[in-house]
Protein backbone atom coordinates (compact mmCIF):
# COMPACT_ATOMS: atom_id res chain seq x y z
CA UNK A 1 0.00 0.00 0.00
CA UNK A 2 1.36 3.38 -1.02
CA UNK A 3 1.17 6.80 0.61
CA UNK A 4 -0.19 10.02 -0.88
CA UNK A 5 2.24 12.87 -0.26
CA UNK A 6 0.66 16.34 -0.45
CA UNK A 7 3.59 18.47 -1.55
CA UNK A 8 3.87 22.26 -1.50
CA UNK A 9 5.68 23.75 -4.49
CA UNK A 10 6.99 27.28 -5.24
CA UNK A 11 4.54 30.09 -6.02
CA UNK A 12 7.03 31.81 -8.30
CA UNK A 13 10.66 31.46 -7.35
CA UNK A 14 11.77 27.88 -8.12
CA UNK A 15 14.30 28.02 -5.27
CA UNK A 16 11.46 28.20 -2.73
CA UNK A 17 11.17 24.44 -2.37
CA UNK A 18 12.26 22.30 0.55
CA UNK A 19 14.89 19.61 0.39
CA UNK A 20 12.29 17.14 1.67
CA UNK A 21 9.90 18.07 -1.15
CA UNK A 22 12.63 17.36 -3.71
CA UNK A 23 13.38 14.02 -2.06
CA UNK A 24 9.71 13.04 -2.17
CA UNK A 25 9.25 14.10 -5.80
CA UNK A 26 12.25 11.97 -6.75
CA UNK A 27 11.22 8.92 -4.75
CA UNK A 28 7.50 8.50 -5.45
CA UNK A 29 6.23 6.31 -8.29
CA UNK A 30 3.87 8.95 -9.72
CA UNK A 31 3.23 12.69 -9.45
CA UNK A 32 -0.34 13.93 -9.89
CA UNK A 33 -0.11 17.53 -11.09
CA UNK A 34 -2.75 20.21 -11.63
CA UNK A 35 -0.90 21.33 -14.77
CA UNK A 36 1.78 18.95 -16.04
CA UNK A 37 3.36 21.73 -18.14
CA UNK A 38 4.03 23.83 -15.05
CA UNK A 39 5.27 20.89 -13.01
CA UNK A 40 7.59 19.73 -15.80
CA UNK A 41 9.42 23.06 -15.55
CA UNK A 42 9.98 22.50 -11.84
CA UNK A 43 11.06 18.89 -12.31
CA UNK A 44 13.36 19.81 -15.18
CA UNK A 45 15.00 22.52 -13.09
CA UNK A 46 15.92 19.90 -10.46
CA UNK A 47 16.60 17.02 -12.89
CA UNK A 48 13.71 14.91 -11.62
CA UNK A 49 12.25 12.32 -13.99
CA UNK A 50 9.31 10.87 -12.04
CA UNK A 51 6.28 10.00 -14.24
CA UNK A 52 3.50 12.59 -14.31
CA UNK A 53 -0.26 12.42 -14.64
CA UNK A 54 -2.69 15.32 -14.73
CA UNK A 55 -5.28 15.93 -12.04
CA UNK A 56 -7.37 19.07 -12.41
CA UNK A 57 -10.94 20.34 -12.15
CA UNK A 58 -12.24 18.89 -15.41
CA UNK A 59 -10.77 15.40 -15.14
CA UNK A 60 -10.79 14.92 -11.37
CA UNK A 61 -13.49 12.23 -11.32
CA UNK A 62 -11.86 9.91 -13.85
CA UNK A 63 -8.35 10.57 -12.51
CA UNK A 64 -9.29 9.78 -8.92
CA UNK A 65 -9.62 6.12 -9.85
CA UNK A 66 -6.29 6.21 -11.70
CA UNK A 67 -4.52 7.66 -8.68
CA UNK A 68 -6.19 5.29 -6.22
CA UNK A 69 -5.08 2.33 -8.36
CA UNK A 70 -1.55 3.76 -8.40
CA UNK A 71 -1.61 3.90 -4.60
CA UNK A 72 -2.25 0.14 -4.53
CA UNK A 73 1.24 -0.33 -5.95
CA UNK A 74 3.30 2.60 -4.63
CA UNK A 75 3.60 6.18 -3.45
CA UNK A 76 2.05 9.18 -5.20
CA UNK A 77 2.78 12.90 -4.79
CA UNK A 78 0.04 15.48 -5.30
CA UNK A 79 1.13 18.95 -6.44
CA UNK A 80 -0.74 22.02 -7.67
CA UNK A 81 0.34 24.73 -10.11
CA UNK A 82 1.84 26.63 -7.20
CA UNK A 83 1.70 26.56 -3.42
CA UNK A 84 -0.12 23.99 -1.32
CA UNK A 85 -2.47 21.52 -3.01
CA UNK A 86 -6.09 21.63 -1.88
CA UNK A 87 -6.25 25.44 -1.77
CA UNK A 88 -8.48 26.57 -4.64
CA UNK A 89 -7.95 23.39 -6.61
CA UNK A 90 -9.61 19.95 -6.61
CA UNK A 91 -6.84 18.47 -4.46
CA UNK A 92 -9.06 18.37 -1.39
CA UNK A 93 -11.46 16.01 -3.19
CA UNK A 94 -8.64 13.58 -3.93
CA UNK A 95 -7.46 13.85 -0.34
CA UNK A 96 -10.95 12.98 0.90
CA UNK A 97 -11.13 10.01 -1.50
CA UNK A 98 -7.73 8.76 -0.31
CA UNK A 99 -8.82 9.02 3.33
CA UNK A 100 -12.04 7.15 2.60
CA UNK A 101 -10.09 4.44 0.78
CA UNK A 102 -7.85 3.99 3.81
CA UNK A 103 -4.51 4.97 2.29
CA UNK A 104 -2.02 6.88 4.45
CA UNK A 105 -1.42 10.58 3.86
CA UNK A 106 1.65 12.71 4.54
CA UNK A 107 2.03 16.46 4.09
CA UNK A 108 5.19 18.15 2.86
CA UNK A 109 4.51 21.83 3.68
CA UNK A 110 5.59 24.59 1.36
CA UNK A 111 4.78 28.09 0.12
CA UNK A 112 1.27 29.52 0.19
CA UNK A 113 0.39 32.79 -1.55
CA UNK A 114 -2.40 33.80 0.89
CA UNK A 115 -0.17 33.31 3.95
CA UNK A 116 2.85 34.95 2.30
CA UNK A 117 0.71 37.97 1.41
CA UNK A 118 -0.78 38.17 4.90
CA UNK A 119 2.52 38.26 6.75
CA UNK A 120 3.93 41.09 4.63
CA UNK A 121 0.71 43.09 4.35
CA UNK A 122 1.14 44.91 7.65
CA UNK A 123 -2.43 43.94 8.59
CA UNK A 124 -3.28 42.02 11.78
CA UNK A 125 -2.40 38.32 11.63
CA UNK A 126 -3.98 37.14 14.90
CA UNK A 127 -7.26 36.35 13.13
CA UNK A 128 -7.78 36.04 9.39
CA UNK A 129 -10.36 34.65 7.00
CA UNK A 130 -9.37 33.19 3.64
CA UNK A 131 -12.21 33.29 1.11
CA UNK A 132 -10.66 32.19 -2.18
CA UNK A 133 -11.41 34.15 -5.32
CA UNK A 134 -13.56 37.27 -5.12
CA UNK A 135 -16.94 36.49 -6.75
CA UNK A 136 -16.84 37.44 -10.42
CA UNK A 137 -20.42 38.70 -10.56
CA UNK A 138 -20.83 42.24 -9.22
CA UNK A 139 -24.00 41.49 -7.26
CA UNK A 140 -22.49 38.46 -5.53
CA UNK A 141 -19.30 40.37 -4.82
CA UNK A 142 -21.11 43.28 -3.20
CA UNK A 143 -23.34 40.96 -1.16
CA UNK A 144 -20.29 39.14 0.16
CA UNK A 145 -18.56 42.40 1.07
CA UNK A 146 -21.68 43.62 2.89
CA UNK A 147 -21.88 40.34 4.81
CA UNK A 148 -18.25 40.83 5.89
CA UNK A 149 -18.57 44.50 6.81
CA UNK A 150 -18.39 43.90 10.56
CA UNK A 151 -16.07 40.89 10.58
CA UNK A 152 -13.01 41.73 12.68
CA UNK A 153 -10.68 39.24 10.97
CA UNK A 154 -8.28 40.27 8.22
CA UNK A 155 -9.93 39.21 4.95
CA UNK A 156 -7.86 37.45 2.29
CA UNK A 157 -8.95 36.94 -1.32
CA UNK A 158 -7.41 35.89 -4.59
CA UNK A 159 -8.23 38.07 -7.60
CA UNK A 160 -7.49 38.20 -11.31
CA UNK A 161 -5.99 41.34 -12.88
CA UNK A 162 -8.91 42.28 -15.13
CA UNK A 163 -11.36 42.37 -12.19
CA UNK A 164 -9.15 43.92 -9.51
CA UNK A 165 -10.25 47.50 -10.20
CA UNK A 166 -13.93 46.55 -9.98
CA UNK A 167 -13.38 44.65 -6.74
CA UNK A 168 -11.44 47.55 -5.24
CA UNK A 169 -14.22 49.96 -6.20
CA UNK A 170 -16.86 47.78 -4.57
CA UNK A 171 -14.68 47.33 -1.48
CA UNK A 172 -14.13 51.09 -1.28
CA UNK A 173 -17.87 51.75 -1.58
CA UNK A 174 -18.90 49.19 1.04
CA UNK A 175 -16.04 49.16 3.56
CA UNK A 176 -15.35 52.87 3.23
CA UNK A 177 -12.37 54.81 1.84
CA UNK A 178 -10.39 54.72 5.09
CA UNK A 179 -10.47 50.94 5.58
CA UNK A 180 -6.89 49.65 5.34
CA UNK A 181 -5.90 47.04 2.82
CA UNK A 182 -3.13 45.62 0.70
CA UNK A 183 -2.62 44.11 -2.71
CA UNK A 184 0.21 41.61 -3.12
CA UNK A 185 1.13 41.00 -6.74
CA UNK A 186 3.52 38.49 -8.30
CA UNK A 187 4.87 37.29 -4.96
CA UNK A 188 8.44 35.90 -5.04
CA UNK A 189 8.79 36.80 -8.74
CA UNK A 190 10.95 39.44 -10.40
CA UNK A 191 8.16 42.04 -10.46
CA UNK A 192 6.82 41.45 -6.95
CA UNK A 193 4.79 44.42 -5.70
CA UNK A 194 3.04 45.15 -2.41
CA UNK A 195 0.65 48.10 -2.33
CA UNK A 196 -0.50 49.06 1.17
CA UNK A 197 -2.72 51.85 2.44
CA UNK A 198 -6.35 52.88 2.59
CA UNK A 199 -8.73 51.45 0.03
CA UNK A 200 -8.94 54.92 -1.48
CA UNK A 201 -5.15 55.00 -1.95
CA UNK A 202 -4.94 51.44 -3.30
CA UNK A 203 -7.80 52.06 -5.72
CA UNK A 204 -6.11 55.22 -7.01
CA UNK A 205 -2.82 53.36 -7.48
CA UNK A 206 -4.35 50.70 -9.72
CA UNK A 207 -6.40 53.23 -11.63
CA UNK A 208 -3.10 54.76 -12.69
CA UNK A 209 -1.20 51.47 -13.03
CA UNK A 210 -3.01 48.55 -14.71
CA UNK A 211 -2.68 45.42 -12.55
CA UNK A 212 -0.93 42.34 -13.90
CA UNK A 213 0.02 38.89 -12.69
CA UNK A 214 -1.19 36.80 -9.79
CA UNK A 215 -2.89 38.86 -7.09
CA UNK A 216 -3.85 38.52 -3.42
CA UNK A 217 -6.25 41.14 -2.08
CA UNK A 218 -6.33 41.77 1.67
CA UNK A 219 -8.79 43.91 3.63
CA UNK A 220 -8.48 45.04 7.21
CA UNK A 221 -11.12 43.64 9.53
CA UNK A 222 -13.62 45.88 11.29
CA UNK A 223 -11.97 47.74 14.12
CA UNK A 224 -13.41 48.14 17.57
CA UNK A 225 -16.07 50.76 17.49
CA UNK A 226 -14.83 54.24 17.99
CA UNK A 227 -16.56 56.70 20.27
CA UNK A 228 -19.42 58.47 18.59
CA UNK A 229 -17.72 61.83 18.89
CA UNK A 230 -14.70 60.67 16.89
CA UNK A 231 -16.55 59.68 13.69
CA UNK A 232 -16.42 62.29 10.95
CA UNK A 233 -19.80 63.12 9.38
CA UNK A 234 -18.30 62.92 5.90
CA UNK A 235 -17.27 59.32 6.56
CA UNK A 236 -20.76 58.40 7.71
CA UNK A 237 -22.37 60.11 4.71
CA UNK A 238 -20.06 58.43 2.19
CA UNK A 239 -20.66 54.97 3.64
CA UNK A 240 -24.43 55.24 3.79
CA UNK A 241 -24.59 56.75 0.30
CA UNK A 242 -22.41 53.96 -1.08
CA UNK A 243 -24.68 51.34 0.46
CA UNK A 244 -27.74 52.95 -1.11
CA UNK A 245 -26.00 53.15 -4.50
CA UNK A 246 -25.38 49.41 -4.24
CA UNK A 247 -29.08 48.67 -3.86
CA UNK A 248 -29.58 48.78 -0.09
CA UNK A 249 -32.82 50.52 0.96
CA UNK A 250 -32.13 53.86 2.73
CA UNK A 251 -33.39 52.77 6.14
CA UNK A 252 -31.36 49.55 6.05
CA UNK A 253 -28.30 51.42 4.76
CA UNK A 254 -28.56 53.84 7.66
CA UNK A 255 -28.80 50.94 10.10
CA UNK A 256 -25.73 49.17 8.61
CA UNK A 257 -23.66 52.36 8.60
CA UNK A 258 -24.74 53.24 12.12
CA UNK A 259 -23.77 49.81 13.40
CA UNK A 260 -20.44 49.81 11.54
CA UNK A 261 -19.41 53.30 12.67
CA UNK A 262 -21.15 53.35 16.06
CA UNK A 263 -23.30 56.38 15.36
CA UNK A 264 -27.04 56.82 15.92
CA UNK A 265 -29.14 55.41 13.07
CA UNK A 266 -31.14 58.65 12.96
CA UNK A 267 -27.93 60.59 12.43
CA UNK A 268 -26.85 58.32 9.58
CA UNK A 269 -30.25 58.66 7.91
CA UNK A 270 -30.23 62.44 8.30
CA UNK A 271 -26.83 62.66 6.62
CA UNK A 272 -28.14 60.53 3.76
CA UNK A 273 -31.17 62.69 3.00
CA UNK A 274 -29.42 65.99 3.65
CA UNK A 275 -29.62 68.46 0.77
CA UNK A 276 -26.42 69.97 -0.71
CA UNK A 277 -27.39 73.30 0.83
CA UNK A 278 -27.66 71.70 4.28
CA UNK A 279 -24.30 69.99 3.78
CA UNK A 280 -22.63 73.28 2.85
CA UNK A 281 -24.14 74.95 5.88
CA UNK A 282 -22.30 72.60 8.23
Amino acid sequence: MGTLFVVGTPIGNLRDITLRALDVLRSVDLIAAEDTRVTRKLLGHYDIHTPLTSYFEHNKLQKQDVILRALEKGDVALVSDAGMPGINDPGYELIRAVIQAGYPLRVVPGPSAPIAALVISGLPTDAFLYLGYVPRRPGERRRLFRDLLEDSATLIFLEVPHRLRESLQDALDIFGPQRQGAVARELTKAHEEIVRGTLEEIHAHFQATPPRGEIVLLLEGARKRASRESVDEKTVRRLVQALVENGIPPSQAARIAARALNVPKRKAYELLVETPEEQNAR
